[in-house]
């Protein structure tokens, strides 16, 4: 029986899909359960209609009754009862009862190398604008658990790509996240062996 895994994206969710895709071609023993956006227009909803998979919208808005966005976020994730949660570019923070119930199975895709270039709003592009800006000459992709400080959790795998002097912010994202899908699968059969 493979694991259960609920994603939450914000925009495209490029993992979503090296997730689904790993899945469906049995590369990796599980199944993307659920998906959940706080982002009315984010194309990940669209992505998982597609594939015939679960999908929720959560935010202020979206939500009527006495719940909070992380309260029905939270029954929710209890409702598909999963495994391991992915974050796939989720541009909010998991409250701390979700963290702390689900502690070492939140897992998030960052695009660097962390411990560098982590941290309250370093996401997307700001991150590889950073990287250039500072000069470095690698960068790359960590997945790591979440706790309760943005991009602190502990490494579960990291992967790196070389910054080449003509690189913009743009074509570094891009061999990133051609890295990230890679990596993110890596990860996960290494978490689901241990």
């Amino acid at each position: 029986m493979g694991k259960k895994i609920a994603v939450l994206a914000s925009g495209n969710g490029s993992g979503f899909e090296a997730i689904y895709n790993a899945t469906a071609n049995n590369e990796l023993d599980a199944s993307v359960e659920v998906v959940i956006s706080n982002n009315t227009d984010a194309p990940v909803l669209k992505k998982a209609e597609k594939f015939g998979i679960d999908n929720y919208l959560i935010n202020k808005n979206s939500i009527n009754g006495d719940k909070t966005p992380d309260e029905k976020l939270e029954e929710v994730l209890d409702t598909y009862n999963c495994d391991y949660i992915f974050l796939s570019g989720f541009m909010k923070k998991i409250s701390d009862p979700i963290v702390e119930k689900y502690k070492n199975r939140i897992i998030n895709s960052h695009p660097s190398l962390l411990p560098k270039y982590g941290g309250k709003g370093m996401y997307g592009t700001f991150v590889h604008e950073a990287v250039i800006k500072n000069k470095e000459t690698t960068t790359g992709v960590t997945i790591h658990f979440v706790n309760e400080v943005y991009d602190e959790g502990r490494i579960i795998f990291q992967d790196s790509v070389e910054v080449k002097a003509d690189d913009t912010p743009l074509t570094l994202e891009k061999k990133v996240k051609e890295q990230e899908s890679k990596a993110i699968i890596k990860a996960l059969k290494k978490v689901f062996s241990s």
